[in-house]
């Protein structure tokens, strides 16, 4: 469920944690035309390795199958220049896909990889396909390496419409999750969660749904994050005792275990209802949101631990008129200061185009206290966008970029941001954890002329690719910590410990 504009939100006294930033500096870098694409939604961006940022809109292009468009994958420079490099549906019958809702994935082969909501060559349960998962280059050649709904009655699942997309493991493959199919209860199935190889091999591992009462819950839509245990954690935002969502455990082999369930007081949902979204947090806890619930109705941002203990950080709409947001349906983004970045649907001033504010972005400290960094639509026609969907993500060079679903130079397509909030660059290791003797990625800026890196100290054989991107090899002796890259202007630490495999 997406809030509705029907929903009357009571607004409450000025939060004393809540407070207003003016320290940070908002650009819009891109706006969308339609053609390019249109409706960048859920999904977030993620930086390649080449430097330049790769996303999804879930309308526009240049196919004619679909009203408005069937949907994009995007390039984008650090500068803005827009390039779009694939138009969904493109094939008679949209059999390579259309609606990619989710975030892409760059996976260690180089390749982008990516999910559609419909299209495909299967339509068994769906009207128009059950969705696909597909293979990008960074020059555009797309192949589609699974349609969904392959097997009887959708055992396989289909409709994946996760936000943040596909997770790949430690073991190489990519883990995500359907919104229907599946042997579970339902209809159409509850969803499932499935590993699919980067050749194509796809595998269930776990059907939603699997009691009368639904109670490890349903729907996720939010994908899996991998701990440092090596079990996946996710949520869903529908089922449970509560009926408003889960937190779960699972294991590669499939084993699962509910570990919260949401809203079970459903006088009041203090605790919020219907999370999107898990990220690591560095005490090995996490962070997510709820689109509703909380001490006002308009969602909350929680800490849980992997044992299932939860405590609410925040509650949105405290100030009056929401000026602080509402509705957090786009998960968060850690930064480098160990605090969490994100944004609000609505919420923000009175007055612009929609009636609940056009939505905020927003940073909250381990202890609660939340800034509002930019207030969307403050000029008249909305240059700056509005209604900010999507999940941010911090690029190397210590910035924030995001999406807006409307408004930019054309006052309707959306746009790409750039939110800079004083951080200071970084790199950023593809994958986080490797035994001795692994080949490691490492992205960044301005790496040319590098003259060491280390793992935790213990010294790296590394080539430098280009000016965002070095190939490593974890040394023998490394312990899990940091990985520093010596450059001519200065010592980058990665964002996460390196953790070294056994």
């Amino acid at each position: 469920m997406r809030p509705s504009r029907l929903l009357m939100v009571t607004f409450v006294s000025l939060a004393a944690m809540t407070i207003i930033s003016s320290a940070q500096t908002f650009s819009t870098l891109a706006s969308f035309d339609g053609t390019n694409g249109s409706l960048p939604a859920l999904g977030a961006l993620v930086q390649g390795t080449d430097g330049n940022f790769y996303g999804t809109t879930t309308a526009g292009g240049t196919s004619t199958q679909c009203n408005g468009g069937c949907g994009t994958v995007f390039k984008m420079s650090p500068s803005g220049v827009l390039t779009m490099l694939y138009s969904f549906c493109s094939q008679p019958n949209c059999t390579d896909g259309k609606i990619p809702y989710a975030t892409l994935v760059q996976a260690s082969d180089g390749n982008f990889y990516g999910v559609t909501f419909e299209g495909g060559g299967n339509g068994d349960g769906c009207d128009e396909g059950c969705g696909t998962l597909f293979k990008i280059t960074s020059g555009g050649t797309l192949t589609t390496l699974y349609s969904f709904c392959s097997q009887a009655s959708c055992a396989d699942g289909g409709n994946p419409e996760d936000s943040s997309g596909l997770t790949q493991g430690s073991d190489g493959n990519l883990y995500g999750a359907t919104a229907t199919g599946g042997t579970g209860l339902g209809l159409y199935g509850s969803g499932t969660i499935f590993k699919i190889s980067l050749g194509g091999t796809l595998t269930t591992v776990y059907n939603f749904c699997p009691d009368s009462r639904c109670s490890s819950g349903y729907h996720d839509n939010a994908g899996l994050v991998q701990g440092s245990n090596g079990n996946f954690y996710g949520v869903t935002y529908e089922g449970g005792y509560g009926n408003s969502g889960t937190v779960f455990t699972i294991s590669p082999q499939g084993k699962e275990a509910t570990i919260y369930t949401f809203c079970l007081d459903h006088s009041t949902c203090s605790d919020g209802a219907e999370p999107i979204g898990l990220i690591s947090a560095p005490s090995g806890n996490f962070y997510g949101v709820t689109g509703f619930g909380g001490a006002h109705g308009a969602g909350t941002i929680f800490e849980i631990t992997p044992a299932g203990a939860l405590t609410t950080l925040y509650s949105f709409c405290a100030q009056p008129n929401c000026a602080d947001g509402l509705y957090p349906v786009g998960g968060l983004a850690l930064g480098t200061d160990g605090n969490v970045y994100g944004t609000t649907l609505w919420g923000g001033i009175v007055g612009c185009y929609d009636e609940y504010g056009c939505g905020t972005a927003f940073k909250v400290t381990p202890a609660g206290e939340l800034t509002t960094l930019h207030t969307f639509c403050t000029q008249t026609g909305c240059p700056d966008g509005y209604d900010p969907e999507g999940t941010l993500m911090q690029a190397t060079n210590g910035a924030f970029y995001g999406t807006t679903n409307i408004g930019g130079a054309d006052s309707l397509y959306g746009t790409v941001f750039r939110l800079a909030d004083g951080l200071k660059p970084f790199v950023e290791t593809r994958p986080v954890s490797g035994r001795a003797g692994a080949s490691v990625i490492i992205l960044g800026s301005n790496l040319m002329g590098s003259i060491n890196v280390s793992f935790n100290g213990t010294t790296a054989s590394f080539t430098v690719v280009s000016r965002s991107e070095i190939k490593a090899v974890v040394p023998s002796g490394a312990t899990t910590g940091p990985v520093v890259v010596t450059t001519p202007g200065g010592a980058l630490t990665s964002n996460v410990n390196f953790r070294i495999l056994q």
